[in-house]
């Protein structure tokens, strides 16, 4: 690691400890030459999604987009933006540990539609009258009928 002070690059690691989120560890490093110390972070590097779309479109995975999508359903329900945060990083998790690295709009709506319906059921059903494009109202009380069950 290259000093930030003089720009040598012999440090030595003085001490390391896990970040309070567990995704990274944090070093404080010493330079031999100055004998300054300086702090660094080693992330595990994320393997990139690509989403596949309906239609056949591929793009990349939106963290942004599916939170939007999630407070969306959420308006004006009992959900602190928190919790919101929350539901997205599981999500985002779970799909990270699928190993791979296309990941159709089906399968990630189908996460989404899991959490929601543990989290709120009205937000649940707002979602997935999105998600599944209900053309008739018999077919959104289907949906109504299967989560009173």
């Amino acid at each position: 690691m290259r000093c930030p002070f003089c720009g040598s690059d012999n440090d030595r690691v003085v001490d390391s400890r896990t970040s309070q989120d567990g995704r990274s560890v944090r070093r404080r490093r010493e330079c031999e030459s100055c004998k300054k110390r300086f702090t660094t972070y080693e992330y595990v590097e994320d393997v990139s999604l690509t989403i596949i779309k309906n239609d056949g479109r591929r793009e990349p995975f939106d963290r942004q987009k599916l939170q939007k999508g999630i407070e969306l359903a959420c308006n004006k329900r009992p959900i602190s933006s928190k919790k919101i945060a929350s539901v997205v990083d599981e999500i985002e998790e779970e799909l990270q540990n699928l190993s791979k690295t296309e990941i159709t709009s089906k399968e990630v709506g189908r996460e989404v539609m899991k959490r929601l319906k543990e989290l709120d059921e009205v937000a649940y059903v707002r979602f997935a009258s999105v998600y599944h494009k209900f053309k008739d109202i018999n077919e959104f009380m289907d949906e109504l009928r299967g989560l009173l069950k």
